[in-house]
């Protein structure tokens, strides 16, 4: 059990740790700077949903041969779908767009900027809550190594995801505790949201394949309608590029490494 709340809480420390930056960095951070930790953080994503989500869904379902593939297909496709309902009933804003998404709302503008990135840390709790609850029911796919690089892996991208947050809530002129204590709470839906996985691991593990994919397709829509435009708006877009490569790669050296 120690093992299983470990791996809950890496994630968070990850997103609490990049919301101190805070205390430690003067200015808002450079354009260049959160492109590049948005680009990362998008290819750790990318990399975690293919090794640590849909291949071993995929691998769980082999005994269906040929159609080996549904499971993680429908998965996938529910994930995506559930994160367009939320993207869509939830209003929320991204830091440096002036123009809230979902529904009209009388929410703060501090409000929704902490509701966005809350918005896709519960794919991330998700995906680390259902690994650890294969773990717990005994999964011959899913190692203790390959739940613990999903957990580093999440925390490593969720670092800048922490200070992305804080960092413009204090150019906004919230103070520096504040600041770093909502960036601190948009990650908390994370080992709570993992936690609830795992406490309904009795009723997961036959749905593995599907939930597995489903957490894949629900970080993926995240990469796709938010992380990747971010990384590439305006001039010298590479530079957002080049970090999402480097954080794939990283993600698929951790996950093969220790799995």
């Amino acid at each position: 059990m120690g093992t299983i709340i470990t791996g809950l809480l890496i994630p968070f420390i990850g997103t609490s740790a990049g919301a101190a930056c805070v205390f430690f960095l003067k200015k808002e951070m450079k354009l260049s700077v959160t492109r590049a930790l948005t680009g990362f953080a998008a290819g750790v994503m990318v990399a975690a949903s293919i090794w640590s989500l849909i291949i071993p869904a995929i691998e769980q379902s082999e005994g269906l041969k040929s159609f080996a593939f549904a499971p993680a297909f429908a998965g996938f496709w529910a994930g995506i779908l559930f994160l367009l309902l939320l993207d869509h009933i939830i209003p929320h804003l991204h830091a440096g767009i002036d123009q809230a998404e979902g529904p009209k709302s009388h929410l703060t503008r501090t409000a929704m900027l902490v509701l966005a990135v809350t918005l896709h840390n519960i794919p991330e709790g998700m995906a680390v809550g259902v690994v650890y609850a294969g773990l717990a029911g005994g999964s011959k796919l899913i190692t203790a190594g390959g739940a613990l690089a999903l957990a580093i892996g999440i925390a490593i991208q969720n670092f800048p995801e922490g200070a992305i947050i804080s960092m413009p809530l204090y150019a906004e002129g919230k103070n520096k505790p504040k600041s770093f204590l909502l960036g601190v709470l948009s990650g908390a839906v994370e080992p709570l949201f993992g936690g609830i996985t795992v406490l309904l691991s009795a009723l997961i593990v036959p749905a593995m394949p599907y939930l597995l994919s489903f957490a894949a397709g629900a970080m993926l829509y995240v990469v796709v309608e938010e992380l990747i435009p971010e990384m590439s708006a305006g001039e010298h877009s590479n530079i957002g590029v080049i970090s999402f490569a480097v954080g794939f790669s990283l993600m698929m050296a951790l996950d093969v490494a220790l799995g």
